[in-house]
């Protein structure tokens, strides 16, 4: 239906006309050599299960469990690409990109006593049956509740902005919370919270704690959907994450909530939630390169 060749009509208008997320068009599974899924996949498992695992443990990790005698910048270079960093302190090695703004950590000594007071976001990686995606979510600080959240095939920052769009069309916080990850620290990013007038707060570094809720989700949704599941491609797994998440938001009750699920905690002291569940976002793509799976 989409013409790509079409002089007269652009790519972006057709698929306006059409009402079809660019995203379909432009998609294209991220190639990787099928060892390193398997050892991405098992670094995945082993990380979810020890947070503290660093590169040199992971190495032995690697060998004990498996067999494998493996080079540590590789264990590195997989560990960077999906995004992973031990949680423990440690010193600076690395230096932020000087063009992105950091913002100090707002909720470290803050009583967080209301919703929609502070929200927090993470990005988490994804095995699938070939290959592997990302997900980010945003929740409630105070009720657990997950607002949005979006998936990607790459960790450009476009599908973070697509879960903040969302989240931003429920309610609004006084303060956004996150790491210092190139997509909240994006220009794109920070002038949409600026805009909104919400304050930003990012973990500091070697503040290994700053985010941890968000950890403790992702180690959730892992254990009760994702190492159940072999994901066939962004379809099913958007289908199938979109059910988990209506589940742990209205029929999952927390102990740290007393017993009550997130959405009647949230409910209960927001005004402005609305109805629906939260969902992936539809941001359309841009820019022909975009590899995003966004379709719901």
């Amino acid at each position: 239906m989409i013409n790509k060749t079409d002089k007269k009509l652009s790519i972006r208008k057709q698929c306006d006309l059409l009402n079809v997320n660019r995203s379909r068009v432009y998609y294209k599974a991220a190639s990787i050599a099928e060892r390193d899924i398997a050892m991405m996949n098992f670094i995945d498992e082993e990380f979810t299960a020890h947070p503290f695992t660093g590169v040199e443990r992971m190495v032995d990790v690697v060998r004990l469990e498996k067999g494998i005698v493996v080079n540590h910048k590789r264990i590195r270079r997989l560990m960077r690409k999906m995004g992973l960093m031990a949680i423990y302190p440690k010193p600076r090695t690395t230096k932020s990109i000087i063009e992105h703004a950091k913002y100090p950590c707002l909720i470290r000594k803050m009583d967080i006593t209301t919703p929609d007071q502070v929200w927090c976001s993470d990005i988490t990686y994804i095995r699938m049956a070939h290959g592997f995606m990302y997900l980010v979510a945003i929740m409630d600080y105070f009720s657990r509740y997950v607002i949005s959240w979006s998936v990607s095939n790459s960790l450009e920052s476009l599908f973070c902005m697509d879960a903040l769009d969302e989240a931003l069309n429920v309610s609004k916080p006084k303060i956004f919370h996150s790491d210092q990850g190139s997509q909240y620290t994006s220009s794109d990013f920070i002038d949409e919270l600026k805009a909104r007038k919400i304050r930003i707060s990012m973990s500091g570094k070697g503040r290994c704690f700053d985010n941890i809720l968000a950890e403790r989700l992702w180690r959730t949704v892992k254990y009760e959907e994702i190492y159940l599941r072999e994901y066939g491609d962004g379809h099913e797994l958007i289908r199938l994450l979109r059910q988990y998440f209506d589940y742990y938001n209205h029929r999952r009750p927390h102990k740290s909530l007393g017993r009550r699920t997130p959405a009647e905690v949230y409910r209960a002291s927001a005004q402005s939630l609305r109805s629906a569940p939260a969902t992936p976002a539809l941001r359309k793509a841009t820019e022909l390169n975009k590899t995003l799976q966004l379709t719901p």
